[in-house]
């Protein structure tokens, strides 16, 4: 039921929420303050009438002519297309020699395993690198840590004037070797080791090629820092040696455990028994199995220049 509001008496306020004429409601001609605004649908309503009455044009004004809209592009838009891959390496780096392709037959029709990677990731690129101290200085760079980053590091380091050199690496600091360079400070105590050893005759570098597999190793392994795995590393690609197998590889590990499905990576000293299956051309057997697992993780569309 609905209750009648009471009727203001004259000179009396108006009651709450009852809109009055202003002369009307005051007294002897005074004046009242303005009402407060109203609340609920009344004061919605004035706010937009308000706010209708700010909108309209200024008569006075010429009217605002209308934007054109911008013209919508043809047809839906398309997502961007994939990035090309990469060159393949084997289309960016040299065939392997006449020896080492006589090899790798010689390989693939004794053990189909091999045979197979070749087949299926394509044909085996020749990687090598530098012979004498920047080829060792390569290989201590690579020393735990992945061939991507060593290349990285190896490259700062080339930058350095004299670095390739024994007498001009011996005449740089910290401050390049690991600052500029992004060395190690047990690496770059190792390759000052290689530099000294390399002047005073220790190391003679120069006689490493006419020196046995087993000769070498030892004379590289005499020196702070060049453990086997460098060594073998460093015959095997800076000087192209045909009968090496850096049994300590994790990746050559990883590498026949993919290729064969097996349930882990084999040890070394399995991976050096296993190894004896493939001389004369165990550094052939291992480039194979690098080529396997580069192309097994993504590598090789990745980087193809870079080794191993």
């Amino acid at each position: 039921m609905r209750t009648r509001r009471p009727i203001a008496a004259p000179g009396s306020a108006a009651p709450p929420g009852r809109r009055r004429d202003a002369a009307a409601a005051a007294p002897d001609g005074a004046t009242l303050p303005p009402a407060p605004p109203q609340a609920g649908r009344c004061a919605g309503t004035a706010a937009r009438r308000r706010a209708g009455s700010a909108a309209q044009p200024d008569p006075g004004l010429p009217a605002a002519r209308p934007q054109p809209l911008l013209p919508a592009p043809p047809g839906p838009l398309l997502p961007a297309p994939p990035p090309l891959l990469p060159t393949p390496a084997a289309a960016l780096l040299p065939a392997p020699p006449a020896w080492a392709r006589a090899g790798l037959d010689a390989l693939s029709a004794a053990h189909p395993e091999l045979a197979r990677i070749e087949r299926t990731v394509g044909p085996l690129p020749w990687r090598s690198r530098p012979p004498g101290f920047p080829g060792l200085l390569r290989a201590i760079c690579g020393q735990m840590i992945s061939d991507r980053a060593a290349a990285v590091i190896f490259a700062r380091l080339a930058a350095l004037p004299g670095a390739l050199e024994p007498a001009g690496l011996l005449q740089l600091d910290d401050a390049a070797l690991c600052g500029v360079a992004g060395l190690s400070r047990p690496k770059a105590a190792h390759a000052r080791a290689l530099a000294t050893a390399a002047l005073d005759g220790r190391l003679p570098l120069d006689a490493l090629p006419d020196m046995t597999d087993a000769e070498a190793l030892a004379a590289l392994c005499a020196v702070r820092g060049l453990g086997r795995w460098t060594a073998q590393v460093h015959l095997l690609f800076a000087e192209g040696r045909p009968d090496l197998f850096p049994e300590g590889d994790l990746a050559l590990a990883a590498a026949l455990a993919h290729l064969r499905e097996l349930p882990a990576r084999p040890t070394p000293r399995v991976l050096a028994a296993e190894a004896e299956n493939w001389r004369p051309f165990r550094s052939l057997a291992a480039r194979l199995l690098w080529h396997w697992w580069r192309h097994a993780t993504g590598r090789a569309a990745m980087d193809p220049t870079a080794d191993a």
